[in-house]
C-alpha cells in the first residue's frame, strides 16, 4: 500500500526532476492537462499554474495516492495507466515518475502518440537507478530465507526496464514527433539515522511491505540497514549523498513533420 505522507517525506528532491522536465515543454497554452501517476497530487497543482484555464485531468492506480490527491483539491480517478486514452482536446500529457511500474511502457507512448492530437506535447520522468546498490541490497535480501517464497512473484526490476534516452528517442522520433531526450544523475544530499532506507520505503520497498507482516517488516528493514548503510555511508558532516538517475522524454507530436515543413 502506498503511503503518501512517507512518500512525501522527500519532497523537496522527488519534485526537482518534475519541474526540470516541465521546463522543456513548449505549450504555451492548453484546452487539458493529464498528469499519469499523479500521486498525493502536490505536483499536479502546478499544472493549473503553469496552464491557467486548462482542465486538469489526474489518474494514479492507488486509492490512497488518489485520496490524498483529492484532498488537495485535485480531481483525481483510479485507474491503471494501460487503460488511458487521451481525449481529443487532451494538449499536454504528463507523467513523472510512474512508468517504470509499466514494463512495456516503451509501446504504451507510441500509442498515445498516434491517440493524441497533433502539436500536443507528452513530457515523461522515469527514475532509471534500478541496477544502484539500494535495489541491488532489496533484490538480494529478498531472495534470503525466510523472505524468498514470500517475494517469488515480486516483478523486481533491474536496468533493462528503464532505457537508455535514445532509446526513446529512436521511437518517438519514428512515430514523427519533435524530441528532446537526457537524462541526469542527480547527488541528493540526505540527513537523518537511515535516509537512504526511508527514501525507498516511499518507493522501491512498497510491494516487500505489502507481503509482510509487521514483525516481518521489520525484520526486513533490520537486515537491510546494514547493507544500505555500507552502500551510502554518512559523511562527516552527518549527511548521507544518494545518487539518483532519472530518464526524461519531451517529444511534440507531430512536431517532426511541422520542422520539416
Amino acid at each position: 500500500m502506498w503511503d503518501p505522507n512517507v512518500y512525501l517525506a522527500f519532497a523537496d528532491h522527488r519534485s526537482r526532476p518534475f519541474y526540470d522536465l516541465l521546463s522543456r515543454v513548449g505549450a504555451d497554452r492548453a484546452r487539458r492537462v493529464v498528469d499519469l501517476g499523479c500521486g498525493p497530487g502536490h505536483l499536479t497543482r502546478y499544472l493549473s499554474k503553469r496552464w491557467p484555464g486548462a482542465v486538469i485531468e489526474a489518474l494514479d492506480s492507488s486509492p490512497e495516492m488518489v485520496a490524498a490527491a483529492r484532498e488537495r483539491g485535485i480531481d483525481a480517478a483510479t485507474g491503471d495507466l494501460r487503460n488511458w486514452k487521451p481525449q481529443p482536446d487532451t494538449d499536454v500529457v504528463v507523467s513523472n515518475a510512474a512508468l517504470h511500474w509499466v514494463p512495456e511502457h516503451s509501446d504504451l507512448l507510441v500509442k498515445w502518440v498516434g491517440q493524441l492530437p497533433d502539436q500536443s506535447w507528452i513530457a515523461v520522468q522515469i527514475p532509471g537507478n534500478f541496477e544502484t546498490p539500494s535495489h541491488a541490497a532489496v533484490r538480494a535480501l529478498a531472495r534470503r530465507e525466510p523472505y524468498a517464497k514470500i517475494m517469488r512473484d515480486i516483478p523486481f526490476r533491474v536496468g533493462a526496464v528503464v532505457q537508455p534516452p535514445i532509446h526513446y528517442a529512436d521511437l518517438l522520433l519514428d512515430a514523427g514527433c519533435r524530441v528532446d531526450a537526457w537524462e541526469t544523475t542527480y547527488l541528493h544530499q540526505l540527513t537523518g539515522e537511515h535516509p537512504v532506507l526511508e527514501w525507498i520505503t516511499g518507493t522501491a520497498l512498497v510491494p516487500v511491505q505489502e507481503r509482510l507482516d509487521d514483525d516481518g517488516w521489520e525484520q526486513f528493514r533490520a537486515e537491510l540497514i546494514p547493507l544500505l548503510d555500507d552502500a551510502y555511508p554518512r559523511r562527516p558532516d552527518g549527511t548521507t549523498i544518494f545518487p539518483f538517475r532519472r530518464v526524461f522524454i519531451v517529444a511534440q507530436v507531430g512536431g517532426a513533420r511541422r520542422s520539416a515543413g
